[in-house]
């Protein structure tokens, strides 16, 4: 469970080393703001990829084989970012890392299948505090690592890490078949079936969606408030920051053991509430940075909630198919992510703080009414009254094609003005 949970959290590293380092790498590879902010999209771009086409394969090959096949090319990835020369290299190396490091989502449902029915929450908990771990900590260590040897270096010990890492999974891992017994191409098809015959896999979708929403929200402007006038901090005081969220390997591993005991939806009402307070608190983090940290403190642990509750419930739906089931999941969640992004970035430049203090509220409001209409109570009342299937997939589709679209607009106007 130990090399489990260190193998997520290096492998979900791999894709957030770049960000503190955008603007020395432009500097040393002569590139333009605009260049260097592509290291973040393509792979944002690259991992959406790896979360579609490669992720089913969990449940079609032997997963120890494909484990150690991801890790290992994700070495070289790396170690191609770090002799890029210049920009086509350098966005190579970036895009394939992004559709690498999936393997940390290959990982969790490996977790699953290998632990007890009556520990599995516990287990996916624990797993998941790694990943928690690798996201926050990969700033702060790139910072460092660069900040010793340059940016270069920081990339070089990652592959190193991620070789030793492929020896020691190799090892340790026990062999395990998927066991579809599809083609290819049919395996993609029944990932999107699944979401099609599951209601369970399609409502924590929209939970998870929602909450990654959020934190994405805060994640992507957090920078501009603490770079600004109120506070005026540094790029490494902002990166230090980032530490604060971890509470939410805490979360991770209260939230498992609340759903080995069958409280999953308990444990999501609750989060959902605490999601939707921590925005009050960090609307005060304008002016306060003890409200500012409570409000990272109690979004982290609520996202985290909700994320794990999700898990747990649909890892346990079909254990045949828990590959197909994540990547349904993780490509929605996901796509929660990039939109919660390029909202928060369009509700700064038009309304500052207070703008996605109000943006993340109502994401957190969203996400305690899509919890609460899940209800089995709420659901039957809702179920005498409509044809619920085809009302319910409807709402979600003019929903999300609404905030599509309302993302979309809104960049394109603050792009013109």
């Amino acid at each position: 469970m130990l090399l489990l949970s260190v193998a997520v959290g290096l492998c979900v590293a791999s894709n957030y080393y770049a960000q503190p380092l955008l603007d020395t790498i432009a500097r040393t590879l002569q590139l333009s703001s605009s260049s260097a902010a592509l290291v973040v999209t393509v792979a944002q771009v690259g991992y959406a990829l790896g979360l579609v086409l490669v992720l089913p394969l969990g449940d079609l090959v032997e997963r120890r084989r494909l484990i150690c096949a991801l890790t290992l090319a994700t070495a070289a990835s790396l170690a191609l970012t770090a002799l890029s020369t210049n920009a086509a290299l350098l966005l190579t190396g970036t895009a394939l890392t992004g559709l690498l490091s999936v393997s940390a989502q290959v990982l969790v449902p490996f977790a699953a299948d290998l632990a007890a029915p009556h520990q599995r929450g516990r287990i996916v908990g624990t797993v998941m505090s790694g990943l928690v771990l690798g996201m926050l900590l990969a700033r702060t260590v790139s910072g460092a690592l660069a900040t010793l040897g340059g940016w270069r270096t920081v990339y070089g010990v990652a592959a190193v890490a991620m070789v030793v890492l492929t020896a020691a999974l190799r090892r340790a891992l026990p062999r395990h078949q998927g066991s579809a017994g599809l083609r290819y191409p049919d395996l993609l098809r029944s990932t999107a079936r699944l979401l099609a015959d599951e209601p369970v896999l399609r409502a924590r979708a929209a939970l998870g969606l929602l909450a990654f929403a959020c934190f994405s929200v805060l994640w992507t402007s957090l920078a501009f408030l603490l770079s600004g006038p109120g506070y005026g901090w540094s790029d490494g005081e902002i990166g230090l920051l980032g530490l604060a969220g971890a509470a939410g390997a805490v979360a991770a591993q209260a939230g498992g053991r609340l759903a080995d005991r069958g409280r999953t939806t308990l444990t999501t009402g609750v989060s959902a509430l605490l999601l939707l307070v921590s925005w009050g608190a960090l609307l005060l983090g304008a002016h306060s940075l003890a409200a500012l940290l409570a409000g990272i403190v109690l979004l982290d642990l609520a996202h985290q909630g909700v994320h794990i509750s999700n898990q747990s419930l649909i890892y346990a739906l079909r254990p045949e198919a828990r590959g197909r089931l994540t990547s349904a999941y993780m490509t929605l969640y996901f796509a929660g992510g990039a939109v919660g992004s390029a909202l928060a970035g369009a509700a700064h430049a038009r309304a500052g703080w207070g703008g996605v203090c109000v943006l993340g509220a109502g994401l957190a409001l969203a996400l305690c009414v899509v919890w609460a209409a899940a209800l089995p109570v709420v659901r039957a009342w809702w179920e005498r009254r409509v044809v619920a299937s085809v009302f319910w997939s409807m709402v979600c589709a003019v929903v999300g094609g609404a905030v599509v679209l309302a993302a979309v607009a809104l960049l394109l106007r603050v792009t013109v003005l």
